[in-house]
């Protein structure tokens, strides 16, 4: 009411004329228009597409995880196609290491503790040191876990994985005997939408950037089934 009196003041219209409606109706029609752009604003919560974009005529293209093929932990085949129309976290670690990668995992088995049964979310680790980490390893550290079906612990072609870690994912991950582990390695936690394309990378070794990717996964849900 405060604002359609300033209106009447600056403008020396008189309020009778001007307002003819009793005060409680203009209350009304202020919060009706308030909670009209609360839900504006809430649907334009968005998460950012990463990486530089090409333009083509009107479209613009943001990259996309090249197409890929490893085998999990359960020795089955894992590609593009397994995260069709779902979204999913990935990140690079690799069981020996003895820096980042602990902290790593554990938060996010916090972020899968939270989506363990949503069909729609799935996990993605890639081991960076394939001729250690074998499938029957990965078996045994996931079963270690207690995770489901939904988290995929991935080998391969050494020089696969440290490409698409670079190429697709862009993060660190090469091999340097100066370092704890013999790997260097970024921390960071992606998140990857439904068409392949990162929408956000957290600190993996931050709790507080696990829970900010936490509430991202559920925006990003709500654009899935948009």
């Amino acid at each position: 009411m405060l604002f359609f009196g300033y209106i009447c003041i600056r403008f020396k219209i008189p309020m009778k004329k001007a307002f003819p409606l009793k005060a409680k109706t203009y209350c009304k029609i202020a919060m009706l228009v308030s909670f009209a752009f609360m839900g504006c604003s809430q649907k334009e919560a968005m998460l950012p597409y990463l990486g530089n974009p090409i333009v083509e005529q009107n479209d613009t293209l943001y990259p996309k995880i090249a197409d890929f093929k490893f085998t999990n932990q359960d020795k089955k085949s894992i590609t593009n196609k397994t995260f069709a129309n779902k979204i999913y976290v990935a990140d690079f670690i690799f069981l020996s290491c003895p820096t980042i990668c602990p902290k790593m995992t554990s938060e996010m088995k916090s972020v899968y503790e939270v989506y363990k049964t949503n069909p729609d979310v799935s996990f993605l680790s890639h081991t960076i040191d394939p001729e250690n980490d074998t499938v029957e390893r990965l078996k045994l550290y996931s079963e270690s876990m207690n995770i489901g079906p939904n988290w995929h612990f991935v080998t391969g072609n050494k020089e696969d994985i440290l490409s698409i870690a670079e190429k697709s994912y862009f993060t660190t991950a090469y091999k340097d005997s100066k370092e704890p582990g013999g790997y260097v390695h970024g921390g960071g936690l992606m998140l990857i939408d439904e068409n392949g394309h990162i929408r956000g990378v957290y600190d993996g070794t931050n709790t507080a950037e696990t829970q900010r990717l936490i509430a991202d996964i559920k925006i990003l849900l709500k654009e899935l089934k948009a």
